[in-house]
């Protein structure tokens, strides 16, 4: 699991605007007409519209794509009862959550109350804002009553994500593990550890499946929920048993599953080992499991296991379902979220896990065939697919169990949609993240002497993307790794000048000679380079005492690029090197080339910036649709730079056959599919999203990406540079810790493909 100070996080929960979400506005608002329309007079129009019909509320307001995420703040996470203003944080995330995963909006509510009459009448006075209610961290027993009241008395999907949330993902990976253990879930028996929400809907889901009721024990803190206790409340007592077992090491004996909802280190490695053959443990305490991943699979060879953690196989995770059992119940207008809807998402969960793995998830985790089995028993969550595959399987549940007010009539064009929604790529960073973790490398940041460089390379170390070398003064740095509480244990710093690291100093001054000899450098010479970290950094790369280096924070581009070419050099692939942006913007990634290094570029070398572009864009697991930027389109202007550009498509054409790129065209045609189709049919491209841009120049490459910052609201992510013999990214001056944490994933994972 990522590791970061306290700091971290209350410098995540601050920084820019205050909080995770913000609301935008969906409609053009720059003239009086739009103000107008958008309020007084013209909204009058919509309101009418609605009172004469109040399914109306759907068609001109957001309400059928809006979420509340409400709570009390009485079971936040690990923390319990810290009420509900303290729980506002985890409701934002969850709203982002939704949002990132499935594109619902989400408001977060938070009621100061624990009186489940006042809490009850609260949610349905507010009901009409929302299309769904999503309920979060609100403690047992009371959750269960106020799920129950508000599914009964309100007409919206309504769902505690605690209690079914792990349920669903829980009950996915038991019909997986029971399949591979050659086991039926109507013949084993199952000890459910933990008596929550959680865990009860857990059960509950189960039986629904198959599992006989008689066949499950539940264990609290107290021990088995046997007959013969006494304090037992109304909700412990359906679960009570008649086995003549009290205690957890007891149940154990002979059982077939384990499911943990509890605490970390109650089932010991003597208790796997009293199971039956081929156990299946499901140790979900989150951080810290009921038993360790490792002492689990050393008790057990034959073990099928399941944990809550992202480090480990089988990760039970929510986000696997919430977001997209809301969205399919959003989608055909649900009165509910049934149990005919939680099963369908529980067997679309089991169908996808069982598919073949794209590429770009096997990338995503480093792997290179990801296939079902012991290790895979339900989907990784950056699969993309989870939205087109589970959200219309609870859509379909929905339309069959009779609580769809809008049913989907047209299936094929309802998954394009989803599609389009979110867009494959833009999984992006979190894929090239999820990489990088994977097979972590040695990234040497040359200018640790800087705060944001050593916060980002202590970010990297924590969260597990790399291992840094830090290059500056020493004392300097350890004083700041102090004083900041950075934590970067066991990190090697190195300091160039000091006498102490002579000796490498001379051995990569050797190096750097036979290099460059023949090139007018001196040994001498030679010496007096390694006093700068960005010819060390580099050095350390050629030789492999590093995998990667990120300079760029404090130094301008071109005096990093220089020591870079000098000691690693150019692909001889590539020919020559170019600089790429990563363009997050509201209709999606684009890639944008050059930005950073060619001032007028010439044929060939648009032709390799291309190439290597089409390979970097690759390795974010994208399949690159090309478009060559100009102000004219097709040949429409016989000026030299057009004509330079309509050259190296030809030569693309001619040579790279496969490669999706066309040109010269301005930029409205290679945004706008429809335009392009009109008006040149004939392209290469048809109607295809183009996600790359090829600029004619420098200039042009470099205003656009800052323009798309500034002006579009654009996140730029680089810039990454291209060519280069190994890994080596250029971060631009006074660059934030994000940037620079995001070029180091970068690099490792260019070093990973190397």
């Amino acid at each position: 699991m990522p590791k970061f100070t306290k700091q971290d996080a209350l410098d995540y929960h601050q920084m820019g605007k205050p909080g995770k979400i913000e609301v935008v506005p969906t409609k053009p608002y720059s003239t009086q007409k739009d103000l107008s329309l958008a309020y007084s007079p013209g909204v009058a129009e919509p309101c009418l519209e609605i009172e004469k019909d109040p399914k109306n509320i759907y068609k001109y307001t957001a309400k059928g794509n809006l979420v509340a995420v409400i709570s009390n703040g009485t079971a936040v996470l690990g923390l319990g009862d810290i009420g509900a203003d303290a729980g506002k944080p985890v409701m934002e995330g969850k709203g982002l959550l939704f949002k990132i995963f499935a594109d619902i909006d989400v408001f977060d509510i938070e009621i100061s109350t624990k009186d489940i009459d006042k809490f009850v009448e609260t949610v349905k006075e507010i009901a009409v804002t929302f299309g769904g209610i999503n309920l979060e961290d609100i403690s047992a027993p009371s959750c269960f009553e106020i799920e129950r009241r508000l599914k009964e008395e309100l007409d919206i999907p309504v769902m505690h994500d605690d209690q079914h949330g792990t349920a669903i993902i829980s009950a996915a990976g038991l019909i997986s593990a029971l399949e591979l253990a050659g086991k039926k879930i109507e013949d084993v028996k199952i000890v459910v550890n933990g008596a929550g929400a959680s865990a009860m809907a857990c059960t509950k889901l189960y039986i629904s499946l198959g599992l006989k009721k008689e066949n499950v024990v539940m264990c609290d803190s107290k021990g088995v929920i046997h007959r013969d206790r006494t304090d037992l409340n109304i909700y412990k007592k359906d679960f009570i048993t008649d086995a003549p077992v009290h205690t957890l090491e007891e149940a154990m004996k002979d059982a077939d599953v384990f499911v943990g909802l509890s605490v970390k280190d109650v089932l010991t490695q003597d208790m796997v080992k009293s199971m039956n053959d081929n156990p299946i443990v499901f140790a979900m305490a989150n951080p810290d499991p009921e038993i360790s991943y490792e002492s689990a699979v050393s008790a057990r060879k034959d073990i099928i296991m399941a944990t809550g953690r992202s480090d480990y196989p089988n990760q039970v995770n929510n986000v696997l379902g919430f977001p997209f059992i809301f969205r399919g119940a959003l989608d055909v207008r649900a009165t509910a979220i049934n149990e005919e809807m939680k099963k369908a998402a529980v067997y679309a969960l089991v169908d996808l896990a069982k598919k073949d793995v794209p590429e770009m998830v096997n990338a995503a985790y480093n792997q290179t065939n990801i296939t079902y089995g012991r290790e895979y028993i339900i989907p990784k969550p950056m699969d993309p697919r989870l939205i087109t595959h589970v959200a219309p399987a609870v859509a379909k549940a929905a339309m069959e169990s009779g609580v769809a007010t809008e049913p989907i009539k047209d299936w094929d064009k309802y998954i394009e949609e989803l599609s389009n929604r979110m867009g494959l790529e833009n999984h992006l960073m979190r894929s090239v993240m999820t990489k990088a973790k994977s097979n972590a490398k040695k990234v040497v940041f040359a200018e640790a002497n800087h705060f944001n460089v050593l916060k980002a390379a202590h970010t990297v170390q924590q969260e597990g993307l790399a291992e840094p070398i830090l290059l500056g003064d020493e004392e300097e740095i350890k004083e700041m790794i102090s004083n900041f509480e950075l934590g970067l244990e066991g990190v090697q710093i190195i300091d160039t000048r000091s006498k102490k690291n002579s000796a490498l100093c001379k051995k990569y001054a050797q190096v750097l000679h036979e290099k460059r000899k023949r090139k007018g450098l001196t040994y001498e010479e030679a010496i007096e380079k390694l006093t700068n970290r960005n010819y060390f950094a580099a050095m350390m790369v050629e030789t492999g005492d590093a995998d990667a280096m990120i300079s760029g924070y404090a130094t301008k581009y071109a005096s990093v690029l220089k020591p870079a070419l000098e000691v690693i050099g150019v692909n001889p692939k590539a020919n020559h090197v170019s600089g790429m942006y990563l363009m997050m913007t509201k209709k999606g990634p684009v890639f944008f080339a050059d930005t950073t290094v060619n001032f007028e570029p010439t044929t060939a070398k648009l032709v390799s910036t291309a190439l290597i572009t089409a390979n970097a864009v690759k390795m974010f697991n994208v399949e690159p649709v090309m478009a060559f930027l100009s102000y004219s389109n097709f040949g429409s202007s016989e000026k030299e730079t057009p004509k330079i550009v309509k050259r190296a498509v030809d030569i693309l054409h001619e040579n790279h056959p496969t490669l999706q790129v066309d040109g010269e065209m301005q930029a409205n045609f290679a945004f706008n599919a429809e335009l392009r189709m009109k008006k040149f049919p004939f392209t290469k491209l048809g109607n295809k999203r183009v996600n790359t841009v090829i600029f004619p120049n420098l200039s042009s490459g470099n205003i656009a990406y800052k323009m798309m910052q500034e002006l579009g609201q654009a996140e730029a992510i680089g810039p990454v540079l291209m060519g280069m013999n190994k890994a080596v990214q250029i971060a631009q001056l006074e660059s934030s810790v994000r940037e620079l944490v995001n070029l180091a994933a970068i690099a490792v994972v260019d070093a990973q493909q190397r």
